[in-house]
């Protein structure tokens, strides 16, 4: 087991989060899944809740409109999405996810779910709830609302 004694945080999350989105990447292309785990996370939001514009699952999302629209653009030619004019503002568009998109992102949320419990392997409830709460409060100090 590695033991971390680095003290800059800041480095050790991002290596985490590193690590964990190519291991994550690695188990849903081995089980077949064809969407990245970014575009699994817009497929989770549409399924939610349908008809979402670019701006607001940017703003769900933490990522800028430009971004977004190269991750919608992928989903629509993979026939996961399909953009829909807003019948309140012509410059502004849907997203609504197709029966398609959902069967995908059914794929992707078993792997994520097992994933998850991956990580959760080895660690009492009372280190998962010490860790939520360094993470939450993360959010809290630098997220943005």
């Amino acid at each position: 087991m590695l033991v971390v004694t680095d003290d800059r945080l800041i480095f050790l999350l991002f290596k985490a989060q590193n690590q964990l989105k190519n291991y994550l990447s690695s188990q849903l292309a081995a089980a077949g899944v064809r969407i990245t785990v970014v575009q699994a996370g817009i497929l989770f939001l549409l399924k939610d809740k349908d008809g979402r514009t670019m701006t607001e699952l940017s703003h769900v999302l933490s990522t800028d409109n430009s971004a977004i629209t190269g991750l919608v653009d992928r989903l629509e030619k993979l026939r996961f999405i399909v953009r829909k004019s807003a019948p309140n503002d012509r410059r502004a568009y849907l997203i609504l996810v197709t029966p398609r998109g959902l069967e995908e992102v059914a794929k992707a949320k078993r792997v994520i779910k097992t994933v998850n419990e991956e990580i959760r392997e080895g660690f009492t409830p009372e280190e998962i709830g010490a860790f939520k709460r360094v993470l939450n409060g993360v959010f809290e100090r630098f997220g943005k609302s």
